[in-house]
């Protein structure tokens, strides 16, 4: 089969042949039909402190179809479509027994992160059924859409609270569109370009604002009021400092955006306000297993936001161009030929 490998220190990303995988006991065989490139893709093969590593195939948002089920599996068969989280849960750590949060896991008994690659054995404790209602472009989107529905759950949000949504990007669209699912009042979106405006308003958001002198006004005008709740949704230095100054006194910013560096907030202004800073990652099987049964019922179809596809052979060049300036917000990978 071909598989993309990133070998290490920042080099590019190689399609190599690799021997087929076998499923073992307790694991199924998938044909991979699509994996989604994320911004943690990038980030972690640019050979810096965050790393995944020398040698190593990667991709975890994907879906694909059962071809081969291990000699102890009995809940899946083969044709079952299924999406894939990156890894199985213990379900004993405290991670798991508090949260259940996968990505927590301390034991992480199997890794599932095959997904730009023609074929996975995926442990069927990675594994989630997706419904016939859905294609496997559906299926692909659910691990980023299980990020944001976590993020947004552990806010609390009440009815009618006025939302914040700093960035334009995946976790920060997808942020909108679980706000507006689960109760959030108005909800505006901020990001340094206009460029996701539609998106963002299709997703949920009722006004679209670009980060400027008067932002704090402009928010307070769209929202009748300062935000109780910032989802921070962008990764990038001084977005926890903007939070901060947006956020309501004694209201709450959610940090999803998985900033890798150094990111100072002044603890004074946040104090003035009593606000609330919480940081997340990962999710829990409950999101998957929700997503996978509710994603064609909500208010928009979350397939919006996939803007281009490209084969696998095409994976490193899609990598280096998303690198640059682009006009892309989700790129999905086909790596099967009937994709």
């Amino acid at each position: 089969m071909k598989a993309a490998i990133y070998p290490g220190g920042g080099q590019p990303l190689t399609i190599e042949t690799l021997p087929d995988p076998q499923p073992g006991p307790n694991e199924v065989l998938i044909e991979v039909h699509r994996c989604g490139i994320c911004g943690t893709d990038l980030s972690m093969t640019k050979g810096e402190a965050w790393d995944y590593g020398s040698n190593v195939q990667l991709g975890h948002e994907y879906a694909g179809r059962v071809i081969e089920v291990g000699s102890k599996v009995s809940d899946y068969k083969v044709g079952d479509s299924i999406a894939v989280l990156p890894s199985a849960a213990c379900g004993e750590c405290a991670a798991c027994r508090s949260h259940g949060n996968v990505i927590l896991c301390q034991s992480r008994i199997g890794s599932a992160m095959f997904g730009f690659s023609e074929l996975a054995a995926v442990p069927v404790a990675a594994a989630t059924r997706l419904p016939s209602t859905l294609s496997m472009a559906d299926g692909a989107l659910v691990e980023p859409l299980a990020v944001s529905l976590y993020g947004v759950r552990l806010a609390h949000i009440t009815p009618g609270d006025p939302v914040l949504v700093l960035g334009g990007g995946t976790v920060a669209l997808y942020a909108i569109y679980w706000a507006r699912r689960l109760g959030a009042g108005r909800i505006v979106a901020m990001s340094r370009s206009p460029r996701r405006e539609a998106l963002a308003l299709a997703m949920g958001a009722d006004k679209f604002i670009a980060y400027g002198d008067n932002e704090v006004a402009e928010v307070q005008e769209a929202l009748g009021g300062a935000p109780t709740l910032v989802l921070e949704c962008v990764g990038a230095e001084g977005m926890l400092s903007k939070a901060v100054n947006h956020v309501a006194p004694f209201g709450k910013v959610m940090s999803l955006g998985f900033c890798m560096a150094p990111d100072p907030v002044i603890p004074a202004i946040a104090s003035y306000k009593c606000a609330s800073l919480q940081f997340a990652v990962g999710y829990s099987l409950r999101e998957f297993l929700y997503i996978a049964e509710q994603m064609d019922k909500g208010h928009c179809d979350p397939k919006a936001i996939i803007s281009s596809e490209v084969s696998l052979d095409e994976l490193p060049d899609a990598f280096a161009a998303l690198r640059g300036p682009n006009t892309d917000t989700k790129v999905h990978v086909c790596c099967s030929h009937d994709c």
